[in-house]
């Protein structure tokens, strides 16, 4: 028998995550790929499973504790002539791994013998270190590294938010500040109107403290850390971004019928078009010919970024929350392929699978209800993003011919935008040629 020490793998780009379950106890037997413990991130929760058949010595970490790639967080007792074999396996895959990573994000490379996390979950769609608002950097890089206990991802927000983290309470083991320490230290701040070292508006009223328990019988749960970051970047997003929302119907008809009618071929080629595949492919269109839509606001102010690739990420509704994974290059990508993209994803979404990098770098957003129903909704924009378009569930409406009324599919469209770098003419063009690449799908093909 041989003793093996179990690292943290890659994390997908994540910089720390915290312990929060220890899947075993002392002496427990475990296999290959079954799960040693559960790490979670700002952004997804991580099994890590075992790269041996064996038996649990010890943990060398404890429920709360905050690791990072590499760190020992196990030992194994193994059989001797099978340790050497699976180590070799788990590298090869982890070579794959940090290579496909690779062409997103930067990670720090983990040591050969470390299994693959698995992701299980990510909140919503946006991603805390990146913001359109103006950075005023002086405030959190003014204090020298010795002086406040924070890493870059946490300084970058601060710098972002106009925190000063001299200011800011660090709930970390050791007092490190967190992400949701500069986010709470914020919300008290706009709640009570006390500075936070920057310009962050006028204090907002906050929300009575009620007792829901003279009512009735309750139950106080407290939320997961990703409900926590999901909820302050909703908040942030719709503070900052001044939203308008545009609306139109669609006549997707033709569409429909033609997508039904690939149902054969699509049990040969083991794809289903779904309808989302039409409106992916119909957003790309429009945002290679709409560059308007296609950029960021520059963290000064006073410049935009233009995107020259077109990656269109779709909200995914599953048990654990919404996620929302980028396919990318999809402008050059046609229907059959998309749809392929779309099912994968999906599945990938439903099993807990997605790594960050699958929900990185996107231009646009599509958020469809699909069959759930309803006539229309006000979409968030995903900022840095400029754009999301909500859809609803279709229904046949009578619509005059100019000699009588037809029964036609009709699409309820809601294209929500950032008023500061789109105007209302930008997003009437925008959102004419998306009813028409729907309508008329031939057009997808010019």
């Amino acid at each position: 028998m041989a003793i093996e020490t179990i690292v943290v793998p890659d994390l997908g780009g994540a910089e720390s995550v915290d312990v929060i379950e220890l899947s075993l106890a002392q002496g427990d037997s475990i296999g290959v790929e079954d799960s040693l413990l559960v790490l979670e991130s700002d952004k997804a929760t991580m099994d890590v499973p075992s790269p041996y058949e064996g038996q649990l010595v010890k943990y060398l970490v404890a429920e709360g504790d905050t690791v990072k790639v590499g760190d020992p967080i196990a030992e194994l007792k193994v059989q001797a002539d099978t340790s050497q074999e699976a180590s070799n396996e788990a590298a090869q895959v982890l070579d794959a791994e940090v290579e496909a990573a690779a062409e997103v994000t930067v990670a720090p490379e983990a040591p050969k013998a470390a299994p693959v996390a698995k992701i299980e979950e990510k909140t919503a769609e946006f991603d805390v270190t990146k913001s359109s608002s103006p950075v005023d950097s002086s405030l959190a890089d003014s204090e020298s590294a010795d002086d406040i206990y924070a890493g870059p991802a946490v300084r970058m927000l601060a710098r972002e938010l106009g925190v000063d983290l001299t200011s800011v309470p660090g709930s970390g083991p050791r007092g490190r500040i967190l992400k949701d320490d500069v986010n709470d230290y914020v919300k008290r701040a706009l709640s009570d109107g006390t500075p936070s070292g920057h310009n962050t508006g006028v204090g907002i009223p906050e929300i009575p403290q009620i007792d829901f328990s003279q009512f009735g019988d309750t139950e106080k749960v407290k939320l997961t850390k990703i409900q926590k970051v999901t909820a302050n970047n909703m908040q942030r997003n719709w503070l900052n971004v001044p939203h308008v929302t545009q609306f139109d119907d669609a006549d997707i008809t033709e569409m429909d019928s033609f997508r039904k009618s690939l149902k054969a071929e699509g049990e040969i080629r083991g794809v289903r078009v779904t309808p989302v595949a039409f409106l992916i492919k119909a957003i790309a269109t429009a945002l290679e010919d709409n560059s308007s839509f296609n950029r960021s606001l520059a963290g000064d102010g006073e410049n935009y970024i233009q995107k020259q690739y077109c990656n269109i990420g779709m909200a995914v509704d599953t048990p654990r929350g919404l996620v929302v994974p980028v396919i990318r290059n999809a402008s050059s990508m046609g229907i059959w392929e998309i749809a392929g993209e779309v099912a994968q994803f999906a599945e990938k979404a439903r099993e807990g699978k997605l790594t960050p990098s699958d929900m990185q770098g996107g231009c646009f957003t599509l958020s469809s209800l699909g069959a759930i129903g309803g006539n229309g909704f006000t979409p968030i924009v995903n900022a840095p993003e400029l754009g999301i378009l909500g859809v609803s569930k279709a229904q046949m409406k009578p619509v005059w011919s100019g000699q009588e009324f037809e029964p036609r599919l009709m699409l309820p469209l809601a294209l929500s935008y950032d008023h500061r770098l789109i105007n209302g003419g930008d997003a009437g063009r925008f959102m004419t040629q998306i009813v028409k690449l729907l309508s008329d799908i031939r057009h997808l093909a010019l």
